[in-house]
């Protein structure tokens, strides 16, 4: 059994929401980021980056959210094209743009002092949304010429993650549902059971 160390809404919404598309046994266990349990010395021998998810199976704890949703989809056999497959290159392609490009702009976004510090929070904010509408766009034109999905037809562990960055925007002068087929694409995830599951597991309500 899989066994998911989560906080509510944060890094580690896609692989839970992934968990449970992919119909698997796991257990979740809270952490509570408030009172800063990510960085206590039992937290820290499973994630020595003091962050969540960390995803424990078979004894061996993991962790990276996007290496986390890779891996799950290759060990279960499910949300991901199979190997030859001609979506198998734009799948790997947009789950490292997304780790890669848009999580780290929202890292930015929110906690704009670790990237230019106290005197620079208005600058950095402006920079991170600008990365952030930039893949918005790229987004939405992807999916306007090969939707529904970000690999077509089938819902792959990469439209979760896009799923996940696309609700942190929820709050931002310009969130993902400013794009008609963005607002679709969420639209659609949220009519999921998966997402019923999450939130009431989670206990989120706020972009239901």
């Amino acid at each position: 059994m899989y066994k998911l160390y989560f906080a509510p809404g944060a890094a580690s919404f896609s692989v839970h929401l992934a968990l449970i598309e992919m119909a698997v046994p796991f257990e979740l266990v809270r952490v509570d980021l408030q009172s800063g349990e990510q960085k206590s010395s039992e937290y820290l021998r499973l994630n020595p980056n003091g962050v969540v998810p960390t995803l424990v199976h078979d004894g061996q704890a993991m962790s990276e959210s996007a290496a986390l949703l890779l891996w799950l989809a290759e060990r279960e056999g499910k949300l991901a094209p199979p190997m030859g497959s001609p979506a198998r290159a734009p799948y790997l392609q947009w789950m490292l743009y997304l780790a890669n490009t848009l999580q780290p702009a929202f890292r930015q976004w929110f906690y704009p002092h670790e990237a230019a510090g106290e005197a620079a929070i208005d600058g950095a904010k402006a920079a991170a949304q600008v990365k952030v509408e930039v893949v918005f766009d790229r987004l939405a034109d992807h999916l306007s010429a090969n939707g529904p999905y970000l690999c077509g037809a089938d819902l792959t562990v990469a439209d979760l993650h896009a799923f996940m960055l696309m609700r942190w925007s929820r709050n931002m002068p310009k969130p993902a549902t400013s794009w008609p087929v963005l607002a679709a694409f969420v639209a659609g995830l949220k009519a999921r059971p998966s997402f019923k599951a999450l939130y009431e597991a989670e206990g989120l309500t706020e972009w239901a």
